[in-house]
């Protein structure tokens, strides 16, 4: 799988954010060998979703889809999730999750 980049429309309103995403986190952080792609993108999706930071999770939900993680397992950490950080946040993320394993074509198409 190519490592992931910010969107480049962004670089025309902050070149540096979009350099650090790049370089930083999908270059260094993502890349460790102590978590794997699929572990990490398990915390990543659960961090956003505890947090209610819906516009970047779906992105996630896809990238942890294509690293590994079953639309099951997903649905289990999120259902856990909800007894820790609200059922809003976790209901809101589950609705994502159903639009994007539910697409005709699947995730990333």
């Amino acid at each position: 799988m190519p490592r992931q980049t910010a969107p480049r429309a962004l670089t025309s309103v902050a070149p540096k954010l979009v350099e650090l995403t790049d370089d930083v986190l999908f270059g260094d952080v993502w890349e460790r060998t102590e978590l794997s792609p699929r572990d990490r993108s398990l915390v990543t999706v659960t961090a956003l979703a505890a947090l209610y930071r819906t516009e970047q999770l779906g992105f996630h939900l896809e990238l942890a889809l294509a690293n590994g993680l079953t639309k099951e397992e997903l649905g289990e950490a999120l259902t856990h999730l909800a007894f820790y950080a609200g059922w809003p946040s976790a209901m809101t993320a589950v609705a994502q999750l159903k639009s994007i394993a539910e697409e005709p074509e699947g995730p990333n198409s």
